[in-house]
C-alpha cells in the first residue's frame, strides 16, 4: 500500500466534508493518509498563511521515504502568491533518487510547471484529495487512471477524440488554460518546442477560452508544439447573447488559424470523470478515424 502526504497551497477546502471523505477512502484502501492537520487550516480564501501554505511545498525537499505520493487538498487560487519563494532546486535535488509523485491539478498547474521549466520535473495532473477522491461517489474511470499512471512506466489512455488524423511524439505538457496563460512571461513557463500542449479549465465562457487560446497563439506558443489536445471545459455553457457561438464554434475558428492539428474531447480536468497525465513525460498522439490515444513514457512510478 501506498504513503500520501496532503500538501495545500491554494484555496481553503470549502468542503471539509469531502476531504475528510477523501481521506477516510484512501485509509479504507489500507494506505497510510500524512499531515491531515493541513485540511481545515485557512486564512481568508486560502487554506492557510503564505508561511503555511509554502512550507508544505518546501517542506517536500526533505520529505524522507520513497513511493511517497504527494496530493493537493483542492484548487482555488494561492499557488501563485507561492512561485518566487518555492526551493526548486531543493525539490530538483529530492526528486533525484526514489522520486515524489506528485499529483494534482487546477491552480497546482503553476507549481507543476514552474518544476518542468526550471529543472524538467515530471509531477501528474490527476484527482485531488476533495473534489475527486472525496466525491458522493468515487468515479471508478479516474481511480483507475490513476493507478494505471503511477504503476506503469509506459501506458495510454484512450478516447473517441475530434479533429484531423495525426501522428506524432513529443514532450507533454500543460494543464490548467488559466493557469498556463498566467505564467507567459514569466521563468516558470517551459520553454518547450515540439511537444503535445493539453489543456483544460473550468467556468470560462467559451469567447474566454478562445481568448486564451489566442494569447498563447499569438505568444507564438501554440505554432511550435507538434499537437494541442483539449480536455473538459465545465461550465462553458454559452447563453442567448452567443447566438450560435459555442465551444464546438469557437475551436473550428481556432482550427483555422493554428498550423497544428487540435484534437478535442479528452476526459481530462475538472470532471468527475479524468485521466492522471505525467506533465513532462514522453508522449506519442495518434488520432485517427477509429479514436485518438496517447502513449506516456518515462515518468517516476511507484516501486515494487
Amino acid at each position: 500500500m501506498s504513503q500520501f502526504h496532503l500538501i495545500a497551497p491554494s484555496g481553503y477546502c470549502i468542503n471539509q466534508e469531502a476531504a475528510q471523505r477523501g481521506v477516510a477512502r484512501l485509509m479504507e484502501e489500507g494506505h497510510q493518509v500524512q499531515n491531515q492537520t493541513i485540511i481545515p487550516r485557512r486564512q481568508q480564501r486560502f487554506a492557510g498563511t503564505e508561511a503555511a501554505r509554502l512550507n508544505d511545498i518546501n517542506a517536500l525537499t526533505h520529505l524522507p521515504g520513497a513511493n511517497q505520493i504527494v496530493l493537493a487538498v483542492r484548487g482555488g487560487y494561492g499557488a501563485s502568491r507561492l512561485l518566487g519563494q518555492i526551493d526548486w532546486q531543493g525539490l530538483a535535488k529530492r526528486q533525484q533518487q526514489d522520486p515524489l509523485l506528485i499529483c494534482g491539478h487546477s491552480d497546482f498547474t503553476v507549481i507543476q510547471l514552474g518544476l518542468l521549466a526550471l529543472h524538467n520535473v515530471i509531477t501528474f495532473s490527476g484527482p485531488m484529495l476533495a473534489g475527486n477522491f472525496g466525491a458522493p461517489e468515487l468515479n471508478a474511470f479516474t481511480v483507475d487512471h490513476f493507478w494505471r499512471a503511477l504503476r506503469n512506466s509506459t501506458y495510454s489512455v484512450e478516447w473517441q477524440g475530434d479533429g484531423p488524423q495525426c501522428e506524432c511524439e513529443g514532450q507533454l505538457w500543460g494543464g490548467n488554460l488559466a493557469m498556463v496563460v498566467s505564467l507567459i512571461g514569466t521563468p516558470w513557463l517551459p520553454a518547450i518546442e515540439n511537444g503535445i500542449l493539453v489543456l483544460e479549465d473550468i467556468n470560462e465562457h467559451p469567447f474566454r477560452v478562445e481568448r486564451m487560446l489566442l494569447q498563447l497563439l499569438h505568444a507564438g506558443i501554440l505554432d511550435r508544439q507538434r499537437a494541442i489536445v483539449l480536455g473538459s471545459f465545465s461550465g462553458a455553457t454559452p447563453n442567448d447573447y452567443d447566438a450560435g457561438y459555442s465551444l464546438a464554434t469557437m475551436i473550428d475558428y481556432l482550427r483555422a488559424r493554428v498550423s497544428v492539428p487540435i484534437i478535442s474531447g479528452l476526459d481530462f480536468g475538472h470532471e468527475q470523470q479524468t485521466v492522471t497525465l505525467p506533465i513532462g513525460a514522453q508522449a506519442t498522439l495518434v488520432h485517427i478515424s477509429r479514436g485518438s490515444s496517447l502513449t506516456l513514457s518515462g515518468h517516476p512510478v511507484l516501486k515494487a
